[in-house]
């Protein structure tokens, strides 16, 4: 018969050794490769909804067109990394007219995470663990004031900071995106922050929001961009004013 000294004994070694097994546990996330997958000749085609401030930033016009991204083969970035070209193309909302050439940009896989590159930018995508929850600053590699010579607004100043961190939420969700029925999809939440909304037309104003969703084995299906302030009217400036842009893609077509 065992001793009551037996048990008291036992019990702080089970213990030891299930924590020992979760602790050596190792999450096992997908590849970044299943979200953002690159191949030469891959391409998706978006909605775009393109929003601008116009008359001297008096006014807002909204543009929709279609857009199409293509990738090329890979060449090295200026690390000398392997990194993907991408050709980006535009054409009317019906898609009657051909396509037009509108630009190119760079993805750059890395392993544990997916880089984009555009106007000499870089944004870091994804990161490794694909995990609910798991944030990341994207902005990180950026210089200060990065959007400025775009746009004449303050919002990008902060763009590095902790409020401007990703991460995953809905991982495996399903979404319906313009009348399909898309599986494995995970969103990427960004920034979020507003000020003064809804405008007090006598008070600085400003928007930043970022979200974007990848669906497994396609890429990015959807993503909205907006970042733009609003100045009231002053002595220098009689009108009220937005700067900034407001982005929103859709997929309606992919390879």
């Amino acid at each position: 018969m065992r001793s009551p000294l037996f048990k008291i004994f036992l019990i702080p070694i089970t213990a030891s050794l299930l924590f020992s097994c979760k602790k050596n546990e190792v999450f096992q996330s997908d590849p970044l490769s299943d979200y953002i997958p690159l191949s030469t000749g891959k391409y998706i085609t978006y909605q775009l909804d393109s929003t601008v401030f116009v008359n001297f930033n008096t006014q807002s016009e909204k543009h929709i067109y279609q857009e199409k991204q293509v990738i090329d083969l890979p060449v090295p970035d200026a690390l000398g990394r392997p990194s993907y070209r991408v050709f980006r193309y535009l054409r009317d909302s019906a898609g009657i007219l051909p396509w037009a050439p509108a630009g190119t940009f760079f993805i750059t896989p890395t392993g544990k995470t997916t880089e984009l590159i555009e106007n000499n930018l870089r944004y870091v995508k994804l990161s490794l663990p694909i995990k609910q929850d798991f944030s990341w600053n994207a902005n990180r590699y950026l210089p200060e004031t990065p959007l400025r010579q775009l746009y004449s607004f303050t919002n990008d100043g902060d763009m590095k900071l902790e409020e401007w961190n990703s991460s995953y939420s809905d991982l495996g969700a399903t979404l319906n995106l313009n009348g399909k029925m898309i599986s494995n999809v995970i969103t990427i939440n960004g920034v979020n922050q507003f000020d003064n909304i809804p405008i007090n037309i006598n008070v600085f104003a400003s928007v930043d929001f970022m979200q974007e969703k990848y669906a497994k084995g396609i890429g990015l299906v959807y993503q909205e961009w907006a970042m733009w302030d609003f100045q009231p009217p002053h002595d220098n400036i009689p009108v009220a004013q937005k700067h900034g842009f407001i982005l929103k893609r859709s997929m309606i077509d992919h390879n």
